[in-house]
């Protein structure tokens, strides 16, 4: 089974807790990013624990690694289940989120590459395999890889095997739900669910990727 993870990046505390209520039945996590937290706080958490799934911090951390342990340790606290970093910034930053994940029980998923068309400025030319390979030196739980470039995907799993990926793009930035629900462990699904005028009704339709 391939799971289906709603990505909430939205602005309105209580709308996210309404789409993730009417969508719960159907997904298996929910990822939440910097401006519901911004707008919203840590808090939001609070108000997405009674779902029972698992939460993750889309926060794509990238610092020093005192400073990554700190934004790890915040994440974790607040109730967190997973958290999603960067890699550039080096295996000793990486190592830190990691390690504070695994102290927390939780799970680090390193960005491989992204999704959008900017990202193979610098993501190409072998880094996000460099950065593959980072992550399974450095324990992490897995990485993010787009959805958008199926290729890419694929060439990612040689280098990580069995760890799991996720995968962000399909719907809104183009990316095929069928073709890459076949090379991942789950599919990250935003604007096209939430966006919707029935976010439940949608969430079900893509959530034929779990049977």
């Amino acid at each position: 089974m391939t799971e289906l993870i709603l990505s909430l990046d939205v602005l309105d505390r209580k709308w996210a807790a309404r789409i993730a209520e009417s969508c719960a039945p159907f997904i298996d996590a929910v990822k939440i990013g910097y401006p519901l937290v911004l707008s919203a706080g840590l808090g939001v958490v609070e108000d997405l624990a009674g779902l029972g799934l698992p939460l993750i911090a889309d926060f794509k951390v990238a610092d020093i690694p005192n400073t990554n342990r700190l934004i790890c340790e915040a994440v974790f606290s607040a109730g967190f289940d997973a958290v999603i970093a960067h890699g550039f910034v080096g295996a000793d930053a990486v190592r830190t989120c990691v390690e504070v994940a695994h102290n927390h029980g939780g799970a680090a998923y390193i960005v491989a590459e992204m999704s959008h068309p900017g990202a193979t400025e610098f993501f190409h030319g072998g880094v996000a395999e460099r950065l593959a390979t980072l992550a399974v030196s450095s324990r992490a739980d897995g990485i993010i890889a787009p959805a958008t470039r199926p290729d890419r995907v694929s060439r990612l799993r040689e280098i990580v095997g069995k760890k799991t990926i996720y995968s962000p793009g399909v719907g809104a930035q183009g990316g095929d739900l069928d073709t890459v629900a076949r090379l991942v462990d789950g599919v990250i699904v935003g604007r096209s669910i939430y966006e919707a005028e029935d976010p439940a009704t949608e969430a079900e339709r893509f959530s034929r990727i779990r049977r």
